[in-house]
């Protein structure tokens, strides 16, 4: 069996062997540079990756609102836009005694989507999404996040998250 030397690079001035610590185990340059880069990726895509709060930001514990104060809920498919802490959240009358939550941020660059007849449309790119938070068209994207939703007929009332 063969043995496979270690080449040391010599020193200019003294002709003296350097040893640069680079044994067996020692990553080439390129390697190291394309692994720089994919950890460099992933640090971006983590920044980016922190969308996941920003475009769905958790609605505080028990977040309510009385039916009776947003007049476009009085009627199923009406809609009505509030803020629940740093949550803006769009609610959509589905049924007599259902109703829908839905993030307002985009889930692709965090850019507030509005409501545009029947549909709500992102500002920033244009990804615009039925009522029911799917995504149906412009760039692409994922569906709005969805909270849960809980109604009392009896005090009118509507609770979120």
């Amino acid at each position: 069996m063969m043995e496979h030397a270690i080449e040391r690079p010599e020193c200019q001035s003294c002709r003296a062997t350097v040893d640069t610590g680079a044994g067996e185990d020692a990553i080439g340059r390129r390697t190291f540079l394309v692994q720089s880069g994919i950890l460099a990726a992933i640090a971006a895509l983590s920044a980016c990756g922190g969308l996941g709060e920003v475009t769905s930001p958790n609605v505080p514990t028990n977040s309510s609102i009385k039916i009776a104060d947003y007049p476009a809920l009085g009627s199923v498919g009406g809609v009505a836009m509030v803020a629940f802490g740093n949550a803006p959240v769009a609610i959509v009358r589905t049924s007599d005694t259902d109703f829908l939550a839905l993030s307002r941020i985009c889930p692709h660059q965090g850019g507030i989507v509005q409501l545009s007849r029947t549909d709500f449309v992102c500002p920033r790119h244009g990804a615009t999404f039925d009522l029911s938070g799917h995504w149906i068209g412009g760039q692409r994207t994922s569906n709005l996040r969805q909270y849960v939703t809980s109604y009392d007929a009896a005090s009118g009332t509507l609770t979120v998250g």
